[in-house]
């Protein structure tokens, strides 16, 4: 096998690599968000779960792909483990169309595929086309990259060491860790396990030696996963835990089955294609017989991978962080936006949950000045711009990578909801502000001052809790209610400057906290604007 071959080689497996990105991506941006509901629908039973992994993996050829989109999914609360566990199952099983597509021998019309993808992409403007195109050219692409690898290896078959020794080890271990390295280090079982199918072509590997390369190769998938839960909440790594179960105990199952009966006779007795129908046939087989074994105990196993990765009894750290965006560094685009999109709701309820709660506290401070109470208050809203600056850069990320125009709208409307949502926080301080204010210049409101300062307060803590971003919330009623809302908190604000113009005409207050009153009503006023144009940013999601 010479440089050249092995240039070969290297450009098949790119081009193998390569058709497999440009089928998930085509699936992402023809699915985008939608994901998520699709997801929540045909995941709610075992069975249903096994038909998504399978379905999915099968499109996009890569369950390295599917079960990176599955960690990620969980990471950001769009599936639980119990439902992870399902998509996994179906998943192993999906993986393994492409070595019998491979035994078919697709590739011949590869071609075919790749032509009609690509210039389908180039010549119909229509952009549902364009994203199922990119799934047909990827498609080709990777078939002909396939082809490329297969033939680059032909000349192996000349080399007596490299055959003596594929054909003569002994130790099953041996062949489960050339398995699991090569295919930890490409991060694809479905190229490695075309590889070994090309290898098998030109003879040099028997179906004997194969099939522990194969068992190997299914325990190798699973770094993917391991490699994006990485930095990720603890869930999403227990769902690398059962990935890594599933294929270990299918792994040791086989082995022994392999060493103790004929079962490589029996596949080769019913598997008249030759070797590379036969390692296919031994690759479904493995995956469909351990999910068989697997699915009525699948709970038990995520209960498992519980008690493996439990719980941290530490507290949340004090230091300022994002708490459910995690950058998705990931080869794979599959199911990015709906995590995405996922992680900035979460992550804009926490704040806004935040702002509410300073709104709270700066009230509590206005009736009773306390320096402790001001300098939390303090650090909660220095923690709010924190968070709008993160998010902020994070949204601007996902604004030049997204596809789907439908995603974009999400995306920049969540933009501008965040710079609301710190202004209200602004106004929050403006209000604890006035309060030291008030203790500087020994003042102190009346109390039917307080009993306004209290309502306008009550008025915008309802306004906030309107456009609480809830599933399955009626965006128009929101709307509606917010505009309300707002006008409410404006025609309390008139009424209360008069009330209080005639207060200070019959000298009831000092000049200074006639003052300080008004700037407060200000304060609230500006709050409502604010909860009405985070309305409008929902209401046009939802057109």
């Amino acid at each position: 096998m010479g440089i050249t071959d092995v240039f070969a080689l290297l450009g098949g497996l790119a081009l193998f690599l390569y058709g497999m990105h440009m089928m998930s991506s085509g699936l992402e941006a023809a699915a985008g968000n939608r994901m998520k509901s699709i997801l929540e629908k045909l995941t709610s039973n075992r069975v249903k779960g096994v038909l998504v992994g399978a379905v999915i993996t099968a499109v996009i050829q890569s369950s390295s792909a599917t079960t990176v989109m599955v960690v990620g999914f969980v990471n950001s609360r769009l599936m639980t483990l119990t439902q992870a566990v399902w998509v996994i199952m179906g998943a192993n099983i999906g993986t393994t169309i492409t070595g019998q597509l491979i035994a078919l021998d697709v590739g011949a019309i590869a071609p075919i595929f790749a032509f009609g993808g690509v210039a389908a992409m180039m010549f119909v403007k229509n952009e549902k086309v364009y994203h199922i195109s990119g799934i047909f050219s990827g498609l080709g692409i990777l078939f002909m990259g396939m082809d490329m690898m297969g033939n680059a290896m032909v000349p192996l078959q000349d080399s007596e060491v490299f055959v003596n020794f594929m054909t003569t080890f002994k130790n099953p271990l041996v062949g489960i860790l050339i398995g699991a390295v090569f295919t930890a280090i490409i991060q694809s079982s479905s190229a490695s396990v075309g590889i070994l199918q090309a290898l098998a072509k030109t003879g040099v590997v028997p179906l004997s030696s194969a099939v522990y390369i194969l068992f190997g190769q299914n325990i190798g998938t699973c770094i993917t996963a391991v490699l994006a839960s990485i930095g990720m909440k603890v869930n999403a790594k227990r769902t690398t835990v059962f990935h890594l179960m599933f294929n270990i105990f299918g792994t040791i199952l086989f082995t022994f089955i392999c060493m103790f009966t004929p079962f490589v006779s029996w596949v080769e007795a019913i598997t008249p294609g030759g070797t590379v129908a036969e390692i296919a046939n031994v690759h479904t087989i493995f995956n469909v017989v351990t999910t068989l074994i697997l699915l009525p105990v699948g709970t038990t196993m995520a209960k498992i991978a519980v008690r493996i990765l439990p719980d941290s009894k530490r507290e949340d750290d004090e230091e300022y962080r994002l708490k459910y965006i995690t950058r998705f560094e990931s080869n794979y685009a599959i199911g990015e936006s709906a995590i995405a999109i996922s992680q900035v709701k979460d992550e804009i309820e926490r704040m806004r949950e935040m702002v509410v709660e300073n709104i709270e506290k700066a009230y509590g401070i206005l009736i009773k000045y306390n320096e402790k109470d001001m300098n939390r208050l303090s650090e909660r809203e220095t923690y709010i711009d924190y968070l709008n600056r993160e998010i902020s850069e994070y949204i601007v990320s996902l604004i030049s990578n997204e596809k789907s125009v439908e995603d974009s709208k999400i995306i920049n409307a969540y933009y501008v909801i965040i710079s609301n949502l710190e202004r209200i926080g602004d106004h929050a301080m403006n209000l604890a502000g006035y309060a030291k204010d008030l203790q500087k210049w020994d003042l102190v409101f009346s109390d039917n001052a307080l009993e306004e300062i209290q309502t306008m307060k009550k008025q915008c803590l309802e306004a906030l809790d309107i456009i609480k971003d809830e599933d399955g919330k009626d965006v128009l009623q929101m709307m509606e209610a917010a505009a309300k809302a707002e006008q409410s908190i404006d025609d309390l604000k008139a009424k209360y400057f008069k009330e209080q113009m005639q207060r200070l005409k019959n000298s009831k207050c000092k000049p200074q906290s006639g003052i300080i009153f008004t700037e407060l009503l200000t304060d609230f006023e500006r709050m409502g604007d604010h909860v009405k144009n985070i309305a409008e940013q929902y209401k046009m999601m939802a057109e």
